[in-house]
């Protein structure tokens, strides 16, 4: 039996997305994990997409908490279909680009068409006025996280998808319920996120010849130079309602970037 490629050093299928001529200021945000029970966070984010004066918004993935499929958008009054209205409503006034990630992954195409957003895969690269940009959310490059990378190669099957979506909303609901219990008391627990693979971030890279790798996921966020002017630049995750404040917009030009507070974006 041939053995399995190493991902560290296998070059991945990598979108590309051309930008519109006129773009010279982005936004990318992540990892804001939108749930009712954060208010302070879902205002936030709401009131930077309405305030917004970028000429495209890039969200590369968990922008939800949990997504556990785009059937709950037709539930009257759902938190869903209230922040796909206001994503509808943002997109009317400039391009929004929204990427899956490991905990909103079900969002589907009727999802993207009910919020105006354009769908990315991941990787992508983005050709623009300045560098050329691989974006990702992250997670496949966390490979040090075993348990999760054996779960991802199964989830993101589109039989197991299936088999997933079959089931009453009820019951997805109370799927994803137990999924965001386990998580809390994973993180109350003090254990670390892992990282993205140093070799697996290079090796992207260079298949693209990109300069900069933008992602989430990790929630360390951080401007990682690598040498020969390339740099892994690394999303804020968004987390208003704790006590520990934390929120950022990365905002990118020809000339390069800045993080700022969604209230100055």
């Amino acid at each position: 039996m041939a053995e399995s490629p190493d991902p560290r050093t296998a070059a991945p299928q990598v979108a590309q997305l051309q930008a519109e001529p006129h773009w010279r200021t982005l936004d990318f945000i992540s990892d804001l994990h939108l749930q009712p029970s954060e208010p302070q966070t879902v205002e936030a984010w709401r009131s930077y997409l309405a305030r917004s004066t970028a000429d495209a918004i890039f969200i590369l993935g968990d922008l939800f908490e949990v997504w556990v499929g785009d059937d709950a958008l037709d539930e009257p009054g759902s938190f869903e279909a209230e922040c796909a209205a206001v994503l509808q409503e943002a997109a009317q006034q400039r391009p929004l680009f929204f990427m899956v990630g490991n905990r909103d992954f079900l969002a589907g195409d009727d999802f993207l068409r009910r919020s105006g957003m354009t769908g990315l895969s991941d990787p992508s690269l983005l050709q623009w006025a300045g560098p050329r940009i691989l974006l990702s959310h992250g997670d496949a490059l966390c490979l040090d996280d075993v348990e999760y990378q054996q779960f991802r190669a199964v989830s993101r099957s589109a039989a197991w998808q299936r088999q997933l979506l079959a089931q009453p909303l009820a019951a997805r609901r109370a799927i994803g319920k137990s999924a965001r219990s386990e998580s809390e008391q994973r993180k109350q627990s003090g254990a670390p996120y892992a990282d993205a693979d140093a070799q697996m971030s290079s090796t992207w890279m260079q298949a693209v010849q990109a300069p900069w790798l933008i992602h989430g996921h990790t929630h360390r966020p951080a401007d990682h130079a690598l040498g020969d002017g390339k740099w892994r630049i690394v999303l804020s995750d968004w987390h208003i309602d704790a006590a520990e404040h934390r929120a950022e917009v990365l905002r990118v030009t020809p000339q390069g970037w800045q993080r700022l507070p969604p209230e100055q974006a």
